[in-house]
């Protein structure tokens, strides 16, 4: 008997919809699904991921249980019953401060706090809880088990299902939720089972909130999220009694964002990133990482480990102005053959840059080229993103380079080591295919934190083995809120730590990581010390006896902003798109939205800035292929909730003061903050707007004195 938890990492998603869902994609690049809960027949593609009024669709992940090739339900198979536990969790109250890859223990004398105990050292989260009180930081749902059919368990402080003696931790709010900026955390999502007992677990709400005002995008005190990750484990009653068998192996599920455009790939996913831990430290392959080293006679085969790398730079057109890296995705030559254009495909692969070497502290590595020819300017190297550290100046990863494995791969193919079996890719035994859909989309690179999750998952020591998360089954008692995952002595995850690392509240981060401008020609600097000093003379007159009395006023400011020259650069646009087409035909939907279909627009118009982004996260568009099952793609926005914004047209000249300068004008959306003429413009506005008045969310107050710059150094967003 080989009973196996499948897949063995899920992904489910976030949403504000009470009353529509929809289910994990079944292949990377898919659409998520409708799904019969009271049938257990799966349905449809979706059509909408937004329901009636505009609030977006709960992504559930199902789980099943195979015996072999046979999955197993209730009432077939001598299944009398399937016991499902979950244990979901948040530790991002009670971790450090964010911080671009420090932490990081991959790379040499990177902890979080310095050898000496210096002044470098990073600062947790909420430090005014020590001790014993950290662990009030966490919120922790607790286990909780889930038998049978059709039946359903939020995970809230009602506790249900919760493991007999288990203290559930969510925060708490000083004088109620009235108190807060934004919206409280009352539940890290749902779990259900289906007409044959098989789990879904959806996601949470997308709630956010905390007593103090938002300091950073990173984190900020007294604030949670309920983005959430843990561990699932079930039990196969038989028939026969006192016949029962607990699964061996652990699943584990990720709670992330939506993601807005689930047809587009990331060029590096994260099941590229497990792939390559797999192969290169977990014995996955030995023909071709044989644990000392890849092996120079491994062979790729073209459709299924290099095709797909080429047709995700080219997707990225959809969601991101990249010509340059649009370029490649279209070699005017035939590369797939490796008897063909042998110098051609050499002559391809060089314009890729290699991985860094994590071993040594050195930031003049291929990582920080930018152009293939820095003399010339030539053209960028590819892929042209951000890497996973262009944003301080500790642990410098300027662009991204494809993982070690995605990089042998290429290389292999650019010296003709490869076979070419057809059009169809090949299926691999190495891995179920089924453990890599879920997590292959989600991002894998760069990782600054990352969307779903961060550097973490490229640590070995957080596996039993490939795509298999390593349980601290101590977790079962309670949880460590500063607990090191990655370190060597633990070597094992709780609930909660694969997205503690992350921002909090998540949608700050979400708004912040588009657009990077990164310097290219010094490879130790990122951003600069830049002090702008103001000198102000003011005249004072009393009459003509006392005269003028003058004085001089100087105002000094400093901002680390990136040093000059700078590359405009992406950090993952399929995840959190940047430059999209309208997809508006119809004359309401046009007079919505201000514009007509076909012009390439700023994807977040009219939230500007990461309060907002806090509060309307759920309006933003859909990406979504026009023209599927077909070799001419064509993504255009679905879904905006277009009654949310308001446009005008600036005339130039209310800038400049130059009245003759008015004939050319600005595009400004904004969000409409009268209600009533919302309600008045469509049908379904007024329950959208009914909406916006029920739901109890407390404007979202700053700190004294603003937020600072953001991640890219600059607020000017077209």
């Amino acid at each position: 008997m080989s009973l196996k938890i499948s897949p063995s990492i899920g992904v489910a998603r976030l949403g504000n919809s009470d009353a529509e869902f929809m289910v994990a994609p079944e292949k990377i690049g898919g659409l998520p699904f409708d799904y019969d809960m009271t049938t257990g027949v799966k349905g449809a593609p979706v059509e909408k991921f937004k329901d009636s009024i505009g609030l977006v669709k709960r992504q559930g992940q199902i789980f099943k249980v195979y015996d072999g090739i046979d999955e197993l339900v209730i009432g077939k198979n001598g299944v009398k019953a399937l016991h499902w536990t979950v244990h979901l969790a948040n530790k991002k109250a009670a971790w450090y401060q964010y911080t671009e890859l420090r932490g990081n223990l991959l790379y040499p004398n990177n902890q979080y706090t310095t050898a000496e105990g210096g002044p470098d050292d990073v600062e947790v989260r909420n430090p005014d809880k020590v001790g014993t009180e950290r662990n009030e930081l966490i919120i922790d749902a607790g286990p909780r088990t889930i038998s049978g059919v059709n039946q359903t368990i939020e995970l809230d402080r009602t506790n249900m299902g919760l493991a007999p003696g288990y203290t559930t931790s969510y925060p708490e709010y000083p004088n109620g939720v009235e108190n807060i900026n934004g919206l409280p955390v009352e539940s890290l999502g749902t779990i259900c089972t289906d007409a044959e007992g098989r789990l879904i677990v959806f996601g949470a709400y997308g709630a956010a909130g905390g007593i103090d005002p938002l300091t950073s995008y990173g984190g900020s005190d007294t604030w949670h999220d309920d983005i959430a990750d843990g561990s699932i484990s079930c039990t196969v009653e038989y028939e026969t009694p006192g016949d029962s068998v607990a699964i061996e192996d652990r699943s584990w599920l990720i709670v992330g964002s939506p993601d807005f455009a689930p047809e587009i790939v990331n060029i590096s996913t994260l099941s590229d990133t497990m792939f390559d831990v797999a192969i290169r430290t977990k014995g996955l392959n030995p023909d071709m990482h044989d644990g000392s080293g890849y092996v120079d006679a491994y062979n790729p085969e073209y459709n299924r480990e290099i095709l797909p790398i080429l047709e995700r730079c080219r997707a990225y057109q959809w969601v991101a102005n990249v010509q340059s890296m649009t370029a490649f995705a279209y070699p005017t030559l035939d590369l797939s053959d490796p008897l063909t254009n042998i110098q051609a495909r050499k002559d391809f692969f060089d314009y890729f840059r290699a991985p860094n070497d994590k071993s040594i502290a050195q930031a003049d590595q291929s990582q920080g080229v930018l152009f293939n020819n820095p003399e010339t300017f030539d053209i960028p190297k590819m892929p042209i993103n951000s890497g996973s550290n262009s944003v301080s100046n500790t642990t410098v990863v300027k662009f991204l380079a494809l993982d070690e494995t995605q990089y042998f791969l290429m290389e292999q193919w650019s010296k003709s080591l490869f076979v070419n079996h057809g059009a169809v890719p090949l299926s691999t035994s190495l891995v179920d295919d089924r453990d890599q859909v879920s997590v292959g989309n989600c991002v894998g690179l760069p990782m600054s934190p990352g969307i779903e999750v961060t550097w973490s998952v490229q640590n070995p020591a957080i596996y039993s083995a490939a795509y298999k998360i390593s349980v601290d089954l101590a977790a079962d008692s309670g949880l460590d809120p500063m607990r090191d995952e990655c370190d060597p002595v633990n070597s094992s995850c709780q609930p909660g730590d694969l997205t503690k690392r992350m921002a909090c509240p998540w949608q700050a981060d979400f708004f912040q990581c588009t657009i990077q401008h990164i310097n290219f020609d010094h490879p130790t600097i990122n951003k600069a010390a830049k002090t702008t000093t103001t000198t102000t003379v003011v005249v004072e007159s009393w009459d003509e006896v006392a005269g003028d009395y003058r004085r001089t006023e100087v105002a000094e400011s400093t901002s680390n902003q990136p040093l000059p020259p700078s590359y405009y650069s992406y950090w993952w646009p399929p995840q959190s798109p940047w430059d999209v087409l309208t997809g508006e035909h119809t004359l309401e939907g046009q007079e919505d939205s201000h514009l007509p279909a076909g012009q390439q627009v700023n994807y977040a118009r009219g939230i500007n800035s990461f309060v907002q982004m806090v509060e309307h996260w759920y309006a933003l568009a859909f990406i979504r292929n026009n023209n599927p099952e077909t070799n001419y793609p064509y993504f255009t926005e679905t879904e905006r909730n277009n009654l949310l914004f308001s446009y005008k047209e600036v005339g130039v000249g209310q800038i400049t003061g130059n009245p003759d300068d008015s004939d050319t004008t600005i595009p400004v959306f904004y969000l409409e903050k009268d209600r009533e003429k919302m309600a008045g413009k469509r049908d379904k506005a007024r329950l959208f707007v009914d909406f916006l008045e029920k739901r109890a969310f407390k404007a979202i107050s700053v700190t004294k004195g603003g937020l600072g710059l953001p991640k890219s150094g600059t607020r000017s967003r077209r």
